[in-house]
C-alpha cells in the first residue's frame, strides 16, 4: 500500500519539476476536450472517479467496474460558436467485464465562401468537423484492479482537404485497501500521425518555365507536415467517503502530463444527498504557465455543477449541468443525460 501512495505522490507532485509548454505542436487538439458534465463539473479531476459512461473518454479500465449497462450524450456549446458532442455506450457482458462504443466531435459549422472578387461570396459554403470513434473493452482482473483500452479512429476535415490517424488508449483502476480511496492511471491517444491531404492541395506548376513549348500545367501536389497527436497521460485519486447516511462527499486530484500542453493538476469534489442530488465543484489547470493558456486549452479555471439521478425500476436516469470558467472565452456551458439498464 505503501509504494502505490509513493508511486502517486511522486506522479502528482513531482511532475511539475519537467513543465514545459508546447502549445501548438499537435493535430486533433480537440481530444484532449473534456468530455460530460459530471467530470467538467469537478474540474476535470475523473480519471480515478469514471463512475459513469463517460469513462470510455478518461478511464476505460474502469467501465468493467459500472453497476450495468448505461448510455450517456452530451452537448457542449464550445468556444467561438462550435459545438463538442458526444455519445458512449458501455454494455455489461459479465460482472467482470464490458464492452465500449464511443464517439465524440466537434463540430465548427459552416460559412459562405468569398474570394477578393466576390467579396459578398460564391454562393458555395465551407464546414469543418473533427471526428473521434472509438471500441473499448474493459476487464476487471481482481476484486481491486482492472485494466482497460481503446481503439480510436481519428479524422480531422476542413472543406476539401481532411487528416486521419488510428490511436490507442489504456486506462488502469487500483482499489485501495483503504476504504473509499482509488488510484486511476490513463494513457491517451498514442498513435500515428496526422497529414492532411485533398484535391485543393493539387495546383498546376510550371516546372521550366525558361523554356517555351513545355507543358505549363503539370499537376502538382502541395506537401503538408505530418503532425502528431496529443498524447497524454492521467494519474489521480479519489476518495469517497460517507459524512452522513444519506450524505456522501468525493473528492479527486488528477496530474495531467500532456505531450502538447504544461504538465497541470485538476481539483475537485461531489456531494451527493440520498443518492438522488449532485452538486460539484472544481478548479483545473492548476499550474498551467500563462491565462492564455488556461484560457484555451483543458478543463479551464472554476467549474461547478449539478446532477439529478432517478430510477424508475426497469432503468434509471441521470441528467448532469455544469458551468465552466473559461476566462478570455466566456463561459462554456455542458449537458449530459444518461440511461441506465
Amino acid at each position: 500500500m505503501k509504494k502505490y501512495l509513493i508511486v502517486i505522490l511522486l506522479a502528482l507532485f513531482g511532475s511539475g519539476l519537467f513543465a514545459q509548454s508546447k502549445v501548438g505542436t499537435t493535430a486533433a487538439n480537440f481530444l484532449t476536450i473534456p468530455v460530460g458534465a459530471k467530470a467538467s463539473g469537478m474540474g476535470g479531476a475523473f480519471v480515478a472517479v469514471a463512475n459513469d459512461a463517460t469513462t470510455l473518454y478518461w478511464n476505460p479500465g474502469a467501465a468493467s467496474r459500472l453497476m450495468g449497462n448505461e448510455f450517456i450524450v452530451s452537448y457542449t456549446q464550445w468556444l467561438v460558436g462550435t459545438s463538442y458532442n458526444y455519445a458512449g455506450l458501455v454494455f455489461k457482458m459479465d460482472d467482470e467485464s464490458a464492452l465500449g462504443l464511443s464517439i465524440n466531435q466537434l463540430d465548427y459549422g459552416e460559412e459562405e465562401i468569398t474570394t477578393a472578387t466576390q467579396p459578398n461570396g460564391t454562393g458555395q459554403k465551407w464546414d469543418a468537423q473533427d471526428i473521434s470513434m472509438a471500441v473499448s473493452y474493459s476487464r476487471s482482473l481482481t476484486d481491486r484492479f482492472s485494466i482497460g483500452g481503446s481503439a480510436k479512429y481519428i479524422r480531422q476535415q476542413i472543406w476539401n482537404e481532411s487528416a486521419s490517424a488510428y490511436a490507442l488508449d489504456i486506462g488502469l483502476l487500483f482499489i485501495t485497501q483503504l476504504e473509499g480511496l482509488k488510484i486511476g492511471m490513463n494513457i491517451a491517444n498514442f498513435g500515428t500521425e496526422m497529414k492532411l491531404d485533398g484535391k485543393d492541395l493539387l495546383q498546376p506548376v510550371d516546372i521550366d518555365p525558361a523554356s517555351s513549348g513545355n507543358n505549363e500545367k503539370i499537376t502538382a501536389t502541395l506537401n503538408t507536415d505530418a503532425w502528431t497527436l496529443p498524447l497524454t497521460f492521467t494519474v489521480g485519486v479519489a476518495y469517497d467517503v460517507a459524512i452522513m447516511e444519506d450524505l456522501r462527499y468525493s473528492f479527486a486530484l488528477d496530474a495531467n502530463i500532456p505531450n502538447n500542453q504544461t504538465t497541470h493538476l485538476n481539483l475537485g469534489g461531489e456531494l451527493v444527498w440520498n443518492n438522488l442530488v449532485s452538486l460539484r465543484a472544481g478548479y483545473g489547470s492548476i499550474g498551467r504557465e500563462s491565462f492564455e493558456e488556461t484560457s484555451v486549452l483543458g478543463s479551464g479555471l472554476y467549474s461547478i455543477g449539478v446532477g439529478l439521478y432517478y430510477d424508475f425500476g426497469v432503468f434509471n436516469s441521470k441528467i448532469d449541468y455544469s458551468y465552466n470558467d473559461f476566462g478570455l472565452f466566456n463561459q462554456i456551458s455542458r449537458v449530459t443525460l444518461s440511461v441506465g439498464f
